[in-house]
């Protein structure tokens, strides 16, 4: 009886679980079992690898092969289980030392070859290898990404002869390097393009100096994809760390290609019809959704009202905590999602409500069965909303270019810089994130007192009271101000509009 074992991993959101593959070849009938609570593409990997062998000049010796996947009780889910499975095999029938194994974990999918295809989440097993004192074996092409896990020994083999050959020492591979990380913006469209909307220009520029959510109310073709298409050019690079985060739930999703890793921070515009599952997470493989694809950066959900409501209301939880919480009968999935929410929307499912010479002939009441898709509590989440109006033709022609992106995004990155030096390493990254004890102390007693009146007035939650100072400290930091002063505060108050009844601000 010969018994071999190597370390592999299953995935929990971005965390990794421990998997040690384990090939046991003993006398009886010829068969070939796996167990270890295997999904089907787990299952179906027994002819995957039978395929490789064969394809390698080698047949499964006659005899009982028995493959367990420990722990037996974890759920095991995916196709990168076939490398390991078929190098134990290979260990158990003496074609490879077992000694040269010990010190790996291995991720790969095979084909009926024996080329080794990329699979999702190289970047994370790199880490939980390396946390592990282990090396890595992974595909080829996937050897940059995990290079990016530091000093730890990576063996990216393009098939199973190359791998073989390394292992029995008759020919070694070239360890692979990480490639320099990618912080240059890519070209896209400047912020002087849009003409006129000077209030929503500024609402825009805000909203990346601290992170806000924010939406845009108006009739078709009024500008709001356009500024929303430009919040990216404003947004300032990620920290090393940030990017790391953002890496690992793209690995996850098998959206990282050739090892690049990029400083920008995401930008996420799923259409409206995305489901529930899309938006926040879920499916086979309790797969990332839309929100953690768009963690530490912005997710743009154009149409607002026209997304499935269970899937808007789904959004409440996350945009609070920060994370996302897939629920399962077996285990809880959990991915970062702390995102910056941009939206839009017309004012009624005709656009027009409010223009008498367009509007349809069910105004008001279509306008507010239209805004009835959005929920109190989801508005509320909402820190400046803004309406705009658009700009006649005569106006639009001959409006001079505004502010380029480049000189509005320097006065971003310097309020950036402003929070972080008054938040320290420990702190909240952002005003978005600052807690109400954080910015009371930050405000001057006039602009106190006014934020006291206004929520007594308008209604406002404890939310949106927190919120509106948050927007504040932002547009103080903007103007470089020390304390929230009353105009700081006066600003911050005409962004925390009702959408009941919208009011269009060119």
């Amino acid at each position: 009886m010969s018994i071999a074992r190597l370390a592999s991993f299953a995935f929990s959101g971005i965390e990794t679980l421990p998997v040690e593959v384990q090939v046991q070849i003993a006398p009886g009938l010829p068969a070939f079992i796996l167990v270890g609570l295997p999904d089907k593409a787990v299952a179906e990997s027994r002819e995957r690898v039978r395929a490789a062998l064969t394809g390698l000049g080698l047949a499964l010796p006659p005899k009982r092969v028995l493959v367990n996947l420990a722990p037996a009780g974890l759920q095991k889910e995916g196709s990168h289980f076939d490398l390991p499975i078929a190098l134990a095999l290979l260990a158990a029938m003496d074609i490879v030392p077992r000694e040269e194994l010990a010190g790996f974990a291995a991720l790969g999918e095979l084909a009926l070859d024996g080329a080794i295809g990329p699979v999702a989440g190289i970047l994370p097993a790199a880490l939980g290898a390396a946390g592990r004192g282990l090396g890595l074996i992974c595909p080829g092409a996937q050897g940059p990404e995990a290079a990016w896990a530091g000093s730890i020994e990576i063996l990216a083999a393009e098939d199973l002869r190359q791998l073989i050959a390394h292992l029995t020492g008759r020919q070694l591979m070239t360890p692979p390097t990480p490639p320099a990380l990618e912080r240059d913006a890519p070209p896209g469209p400047c912020l002087s393009e849009v003409k006129g909307q000077e209030s929503a220009k500024r609402a825009l520029e805000i909203a990346a100096a601290g992170r806000h959510n924010l939406l845009l109310v108006g009739p078709p073709g009024a500008g709001k994809s356009m500024l929303a298409a430009r919040l990216p050019g404003l947004l300032p690079d990620l920290t090393p760390a940030e990017a790391l985060e953002v890496s690992l739930v793209r690995s996850v999703a098998g959206l990282i290609e050739s090892g690049r890793i990029s400083a920008r921070p995401p930008f996420r515009d799923p259409h409206h019809s995305a489901s529930q599952a899309a938006l926040i997470g879920g499916g086979p493989g309790a797969r990332p959704g839309e929100i953690s694809l768009a963690h530490r950066g912005v997710l743009f959900l154009d149409e607002l009202p026209e997304f499935p409501r269970p899937a808007l209301e789904a959004l409440r939880q996350p945009l609070e905590t920060g994370e996302c919480v897939i629920s399962r009968a077996a285990a809880h999935v959990r991915y970062p999602a702390r995102l910056q929410l941009v939206a839009a929307m017309n004012p009624c499912r005709c656009g027009h409500l409010g223009e008498a010479s367009r509007e349809c002939g069910q105004a008001p009441r279509c306008g507010e069965q239209y805004q009835a898709k959005l929920s109190g509590p989801l508005l509320d989440r909402m820190d400046l909303t803004i309406g705009m109006a658009p700009i006649p033709p005569g106006e639009l022609a001959r409006a001079p270019a505004g502010e380029t992106s480049r000189a509005i995004a320097a006065r971003v990155a310097a309020a950036r810089r402003r929070q972080v030096a008054r938040f320290g390493a420990g702190g909240p990254p952002s005003n978005a994130e600052a807690p109400l004890e954080a910015l009371t102390p930050l405000a001057e007693p006039e602009a106190l007192a006014l934020a006291e009146q206004a929520a007594l007035r308008l209604g406002l939650s404890n939310r949106g009271f927190t919120r509106c100072l948050r927007v504040a400290r932002s547009i103080a930091d903007l103007a470089g101000a020390e304390r929230i002063a009353r105009p700081h505060l006066a600003e911050a108050l005409t962004y925390r509009q009702r959408l009941r009844q919208p009011q269009p601000v060119n």
